[in-house]
């Protein structure tokens, strides 16, 4: 058996996701009107954008627990596409997009309904996106994926880390010239690579 990731087009993005996140274009079915609705009460402070504490509080992962920080700035990052550290409407129609496309996916995967999904279902997932990994590789996932200590992954978090690997294999990619699912990089490269993911 091998490991590493796939040569499928869009790994990381939930099914039938346009990868041009950037460009704002109202959802299927959703128009302006409604979209502008749920902006402006989720812009509490009614200053034109959205912050991450404006997103998180609006955001529900299933669990009647805050929607993870992390996740939320990882979309904010994603989005934010004039570098404010807030998400303007046209930024936000693209977000809802997205969110939209994950709620569907990982509804798709949750097999029993329970609003998490167990590993089994989240290397079901991850192999529908592309990816080949170790069932080790799987419970180091898990583990860090699972705020709640139940050996299950909630929606915000399997959002995080679908985001992470996608950005890690990016990134593994710009070495991989040969794209044989191997690199050699320098230790300078390496802390390069990794910081650079933190920003």
């Amino acid at each position: 058996m091998s490991y590493g990731y796939g040569q499928q087009a869009g790994y990381g993005q939930p099914a039938g996701y346009n990868q041009g996140y950037g460009q704002p274009a109202p959802p299927p079915g959703v128009d302006q009107n409604f979209l502008s609705g749920i902006f402006q009460r989720i812009d509490t402070d009614r200053s034109g954008s959205i912050s991450a504490n404006e997103l998180q509080r609006a955001l529900s992962n299933g669990t009647w627990t805050p929607f993870n920080p992390e996740t939320v700035r990882l979309m904010i990052g994603m989005f934010d596409r004039d570098n404010s550290g807030t998400i303007n409407f046209q930024e936000f129609v693209s977000l809802w997009k997205y969110v939209t496309d994950w709620q569907n996916t990982f509804r798709s995967y949750d097999r029993d309904n329970s609003g998490s999904i167990d590993k089994t279902e989240l290397k079901t997932a991850l192999t529908s996106f592309g990816y080949r990994l170790s069932d080790q590789f799987y419970d180091i996932l898990i583990r860090k994926f699972d705020r709640q200590g139940r050996g299950t992954v909630a929606f915000d978090d399997f959002v995080q880390c679908a985001v992470v690997l996608q950005t890690l294999t990016s990134s593994f990619r710009a070495f991989d010239t040969d794209q044989d699912g191997w690199i050699q990089i320098s230790y300078e490269q390496f802390l390069t690579l990794v910081f650079s993911l933190r920003s």
